[in-house]
């Protein structure tokens, strides 16, 4: 069956590519293609340069080799607020429907229990997800490949733009635009596109273009972006975990592979990055005494000076 829907989806492969996605070896593939072949499905094999595994064309199954977990999970796959917010609420709910029609009647009863048990809220505790009206425009020349005419608000001005738009990413509940800007590729937050126009003209993908890979490479870089200063510090190495605590994974990464070889007592030099100097005192403050900055003065004066207010709010009169 898995063989068989990646042939319907992807309309033919090589019998080493199927190997390689199906992880078994080629035989096993030409087993199956002759399995498939007998039991009905109209399946073929072209040898030589530019053949492969291939179904007749307009060749369609039902989905009648669905467990009932793979069922579940793909009822689960459409999030329904993005959905919407894409303008496509109306086309997820028919095809949802559509597959459900298509599963056999002792699955059907079982997947539509999921959205009585599940519900996927993607924005973050006290966070209101950002209002974005330009976002169906965006999304409508995304699918058709039509370039756009954009005014998007910076922090201290407008600016105006023509993208091609190339990709849509929700990173926890927020939408962000991947586009073409000449030959930059660029992220523009989705709310801050005050309007959308689109200019009539289509343009053509790059063809080597991931947007996942090129999403996960634009956030480790803006990540690291942010990490604008760094401390030079000593840390007991019993206690690297509580680096943790920074709550900043691009920082906290950094700062394990500067650890240097420990000494006898146990202390290592390392160099700590962070957004501030602000940001990178309270983050170290909860260490205590488990670690302590050797430069530069004005970080350590931070933390001597909040260490004293600390011990004098303390030692000071106890509250009745």
């Amino acid at each position: 069956m898995q063989l068989l829907l990646l042939l319907q989806a992807g309309g033919g492969a090589t019998a080493s590519e199927l190997a390689r996605e199906l992880e078994v070896s080629v035989r096993t593939v030409y087993r199956d293609v002759e399995a498939l072949s007998a039991a009905g499905v109209p399946v073929y094999s072209e040898p030589g340069r530019g053949g492969g595994v291939r179904l007749i064309d307009g060749y369609r199954t039902r989905l009648t080799g669905l467990t009932s977990d793979e069922a579940d999970a793909v009822l689960l796959a459409g999030l329904p607020g993005a959905a919407a917010d894409l303008g496509l609420g109306t086309v997820l709910a028919t095809a949802q429907l559509k597959m459900l029609a298509a599963l056999p009647p002792e699955l059907r009863g079982r997947a539509t229990r999921i959205a009585e048990r599940v519900h996927i809220d993607m924005p973050g505790w006290f966070q209101r997800p950002d209002e974005a009206p330009a976002l169906a425009t965006v999304a409508d020349a995304l699918w058709h490949d039509r370039r756009l005419a954009i005014t998007y608000r910076r922090r201290d001005r407008t600016v105006h733009r023509t993208l091609d738009p190339l990709g849509l990413v929700m990173k926890a509940g927020t939408w962000y635009l991947i586009a073409r800007d000449d030959a930059d590729i660029r992220s523009y937050r989705a709310s801050r596109i005050a309007t959308a126009v689109p200019t009539g003209e289509s343009f053509t993908r790059p063809a080597a273009f991931d947007l996942a890979e090129h999403w996960r490479t634009a956030a480790e870089e803006f990540a690291r972006s942010m990490l604008r200063v760094s401390a030079q510090c000593r840390i007991s190495t019993d206690h690297l975990s509580l680096l943790r605590l920074m709550n900043d994974p691009a920082a906290v990464r950094e700062a394990l592979a500067s650890t240097g070889t420990p000494d006898a007592d146990g202390w290592a030099d390392i160099t700590v990055p962070a957004e501030s100097y602000e940001v990178l005192a309270h983050a170290l403050l909860p260490l205590g005494e488990h670690i302590e900055v050797l430069s530069p003065p004005e970080l350590r004066a931070t933390m001597t000076a909040t260490a004293a207010a600390v011990l004098a709010r303390y030692r000071g009169p106890t509250a009745p």
